[in-house]
């Protein structure tokens, strides 16, 4: 049986309001993805902007896909990078990191769009206090290509006979399928957990209908996919943790413990900082892990 998760809306303050699809109640994880957020299209005017001000991580990979806009990611690695379209940017946090994401100075006074998805990938036990690493795969490095008369962008994993050079840190699964209309898709297994993501559409799922913006967990191997018009559908998926997470705040772990220490570091400062920030979030009141 399908399982359909509707997600949540959610106000992250400042004109940006996400839907929200994983942590959900009726399930915490596809594969390794404990997270997922989808933000937008929102039409900013000139002078309304995304600041995410410098804020920490601990023992997950964040993953921002942009559909359209741009964001700049900076970090306390010393990161700078411009965020686009068709672009995948890993951030491993590890033992801990501290990033910001704000519109980009040229953007900052004029009338602009951005959409996108925020994911968080669970890091594997034995790497959840590993150095945090920073990797930009620009769009024009990651396979496109057609199949079933779609187009396939893939971002990271495996499909297709095919290999992303973003390197992940466990079995992940991630990729754009572009549709046309009433040209189905037969969606191999390609991991043990799998979910597809309808992002401007709704679609077919073996004859069963999924809406658009819904979060359809397959419980089965491989999928028919088929549309009724062109539209772009996401697959995320993977193996599974060796174990349960926990999430607090921006928190990732495998123990409830280290979300309290890392709670306690940010409250006391004691992460890095972003070079050239000098705000940052707060840990919001009565915090508990």
């Amino acid at each position: 049986m399908l399982q359909k998760l509707s997600g949540h809306d959610k106000d992250l303050g400042g004109g940006l309001k996400v839907k929200r699809l994983l942590p959900a109640v009726e399930r915490r994880t596809v594969g390794p993805f404990v997270f997922l957020d989808h933000f937008g299209p929102i039409d900013f005017e000139p002078g309304m902007n995304i600041d995410v001000r410098p804020h920490p991580h601990i023992g997950l990979a964040t993953v921002t896909y942009l559909f359209e806009g741009a964001l700049m990611h900076r970090d306390s690695l010393g990161s700078v990078q411009r965020i686009e379209p068709g672009a995948i940017n890993w951030m491993n946090a590890g033992r801990g990191i501290v990033h910001s994401e704000r519109t980009p100075d040229e953007l900052r006074s004029v009338a602009h769009r951005i959409h996108g998805l925020q994911l968080w990938v669970g890091l594997p036990q034995s790497l959840e206090e590993s150095a945090p690493v920073f990797a930009h795969t620009a769009a024009e490095q990651l396979l496109v290509f057609s199949e079933q008369n779609a187009e396939v962008r893939l971002l990271v994993g495996e499909a297709f006979g095919r290999r992303s050079p973003v390197n992940a840190a466990s079995p992940t699964v991630f990729l754009s399928l572009r549709l046309r209309a009433h040209s189905p898709l037969v969606l191999p297994a390609l991991g043990s957990e799998l979910a597809v993501y309808p992002v401007d559409a709704s679609v077919s799922l073996d004859g069963a209908t999924l809406a658009v913006r819904t979060l359809g967990v397959l419980d089965a191997q491989g999928c028919r996919l088929e549309a009724a018009e062109e539209c772009t559908v996401m697959v995320i998926g993977g193996a599974p943790l060796e174990g349960p997470r926990y999430l607090s705040w921006n928190f990732v772990s495998s123990t409830k413990s280290r979300l309290q220490r890392a709670a306690d570091d940010w409250r006391a400062q004691r992460f890095g900082t972003v070079p050239g920030e000098t705000e940052f979030i707060p840990l919001p009141e009565n915090l508990r892990a």
